[in-house]
């Protein structure tokens, strides 16, 4: 698909892995900034948004751990000490015991007149804004002892928290909560953007995030490849730009969505209706008889077919230009034969639902370069062969697993949506807990198979997909909030953002800017 000149596409940011910050942070000592000066330079730049943040607070309580994220904040401690704050610093690790860049941090603060006292699990936290410096990125074990009492003393305060760094508790490289995390207001990290920070556990703990680079160039680093991508509201006009004003139904592809077996009907429904607003020329569906009334009276322009197995289908997977299996699929003779049916036709796929389990149970071992695998984590489990937890626990370990034992591009849902194909990692930082409800992976694969008929690559259609059925679910719940939000919803809301000639971004842009 060409992008017009105006619309180039945006330079999606680049996320790393916590050793690959270290390494970062290595070089860029190595290179003539002295650790300590690197230090002070994350500090000031973490006071400086306090105080843009909290403008009126008048007191600190600042939680120090024992290492290098523990001197961030005894350095912004001493920094808001000579401000004229009324600073309260709590120490993991008594000053006399630190080492280093952390010593002579503590000792910064010292010398700026700020008191120090141990943790002890009666401390009464005293600040306006707790500081949370505890852990850092370097954490790779459950939470334990003092450093575990500290981090659910803060979020039982119900004081607003600036994490330094990363929310402490939190796994930099996956997102997982290692057994308790700080629950932040706000997050400011330092060097490089983390991956981390945006799936998992991570929205419920990061709040709102903000990214230093601290004069270092993680991009310049040539041998360093980004761990991910983050997905950008901009890649919507790059990839759908105005349509020529003689086009016709023909030149934006034929969709056939195969679901809803009987007694499921609602599911294929949803999916044929979300790839029709997205778009796609014609849609079809094919789906069991007793549905194909509620398709006709929900959504005419929907070419629905009463199926009562897979000879019903006749050339019809064959007549379509890309195939959406699984929303409302079942398990039974009916799902087996639509899925056997959809693995036989040469178009590319998007597999969802039930099409899923089907292939961790009955069509083991299938790989393939033209299709879309959208799991949730029970179903990656499946997949992988696995529990859920360990899905959880490292969601981007799971995701390039299923692309490389499945091929294609494999969507993994969840907080932080993922999406890995063969040009890498890419995450959403949209979407919200309305999303939790039933109906919402049946829209998001209808329009997956309108971006695939529309004539985008696989990749592409995955992670515009993702990021428009997020940004849509966002833009629903402003209109009408989080609860109740439906899966319907979301189609209308959808059909707005990928018109760039009624919607250039306006708004979901400035929604990204607070991620």
């Amino acid at each position: 698909m060409t992008r017009p000149a105006d619309h180039p596409a945006p330079t999606l940011r680049p996320l790393y892995r916590a050793e690959q910050v270290r390494e970062l942070d290595r070089r860029t000592i190595a290179r003539g900034i002295e650790g300590f000066a690197l230090m002070q330079r994350a500090a000031a730049a973490a006071w400086q948004d306090l105080r843009a943040r909290w403008p009126h607070a008048r007191a600190l309580s600042v939680l120090c751990g024992g290492g290098n994220n523990g001197g961030d904040g005894h350095v912004l401690a001493a920094l808001a000490a000579a401000e004229g704050l009324a600073v309260q610093r709590v120490l993991l690790k008594p000053v006399e015991a630190l080492t280093g860049d952390a010593r002579r941090a503590a000792d910064m603060a010292t010398v700026a007149g700020v008191s120090a006292e141990p943790w002890r699990a009666d401390v009464r936290l005293e600040g306006d804004v707790v500081v949370d410096a505890l852990l850092g990125t370097g954490l790779g074990g459950e939470v334990r002892g003092e450093a575990r009492e500290a981090i659910e003393a803060v979020n039982e305060s119900g004081l607003p928290v600036l994490a330094i760094d990363i929310p402490s508790g939190l796994h930099s490289d996956t997102g997982a909560r290692l057994g308790c995390a700080i629950r932040a207001t706000r997050t400011v990290t330092f060097i490089a953007d983390k991956l981390g920070l945006y799936t998992g556990a991570a929205p419920a703990h990061v709040g709102e995030l903000v990214f230093c680079a601290l004069g270092v160039d993680a991009e310049a680093e040539g041998d360093l490849a980004p761990a991910a991508r983050r997905l950008e509201a901009g890649l919507i006009a790059a990839w759908l730009p105005p349509r020529p004003r003689d086009a016709h139904k023909g030149d934006h592809g034929h969709a056939l969505v195969l679901g809803g077996a009987p007694g499921f009907g609602g599911a294929a429904l949803l999916a044929a209706e979300a790839c029709a607003r997205l778009g796609a020329g014609k849609v079809s569906l094919a789906t069991a008889p007793e549905h194909v009334t509620a398709s006709l009276v929900r959504r005419p322009e929907v070419m629905v077919h009463g199926v009562r197995g897979a000879g019903d289908l006749d050339a019809l997977p064959e007549r379509a230009d890309v195939l959406v299996v699984g929303p409302g699929l079942g398990q039974g003779s009916w799902g087996q034969g639509m899925l056997q049916a959809a693995l036989a036709a040469s178009r590319p796929l998007v597999v969802d639902a039930d099409g899923l389990n089907l292939l961790a149970s009955r069509f083991r071992g299938r790989q393939r370069d033209d299709w879309i695998l959208t799991p949730h984590p029970g179903e990656a489990a499946r997949l992988l062969g696995c529990s859920a937890g360990e899905v959880e626990a490292d969601r981007p370990g799971a995701a390039l697993a299923l692309q490389r034992r499945y091929g294609g591009v494999v969507v993994l849902k969840g907080a932080g949506t993922l999406v890995a194909g063969p040009a890498g990692l890419a995450v959403c930082p949209h979407g919200n807990p309305g999303m939790a409800s039933g109906g919402m992976g049946d829209a998001l694969s209808g329009i997956l198979g309108a971006l695939l008929a529309q004539g985008l690559e696989l990749e592409a259609a995955a992670r515009l997909g993702v990021l428009v059925h997020a940004l849509a679910a966002d833009r629903a719940a402003r209109e009408g909030g989080e609860r109740g939000l439906l899966a319907g919803d979301l189609a209308s809301c959808a059909r707005i953002l990928v018109n760039p000639t009624v919607c250039d971004g306006k708004g979901e842009d400035d929604a990204a800017a607070t991620r």
